[in-house]
């Protein structure tokens, strides 16, 4: 499995090769999407893509925590984390690139399912 991270200028250059806007087009408008994301989430709401998965903002209580040098108990604040949760076209598209399938052959799959 690879370890490479996509980036935004990897985005930005999948755009500008698929879509065929410029680079400085494509770099503008995939800081435009991700910042309507982030801006959505940071409100509080969620943030459904579909074939993909959603960003969910949860409300986590005050706990106990410990620091694993000391062993010392340590309270943690409430707080509000984001969580991913992927669709299910995602997590059947994962599991065949594990088995050896191709992505495009089980989007088809969960296409047909769907109908």
């Amino acid at each position: 499995m690879s370890e490479k991270t996509l980036t935004r200028a990897d985005l930005a250059e999948a755009v500008f090769r698929k879509i065929g806007l410029s680079r400085t087009e494509s770099a503008y408008l995939v800081e435009m999407v991700l910042g309507e994301i982030c801006s959505t989430i940071a409100k509080g709401e969620a943030v459904k893509i579909s074939s993909f998965g959603s960003f969910l903002v949860r409300e986590k209580n005050e706990r106990v925590g410990r620091n694993p040098k000391t062993g010392q108990e340590v309270p943690i604040s409430p707080r509000r984390v984001v969580v991913f949760k992927p669709s299910n076209v995602m997590k059947d598209r994962i599991l065949a690139s594990h088995n050896g399938r191709r992505p495009a052959d089980v989007e088809v799959e969960a296409l047909k399912a769907a109908e």
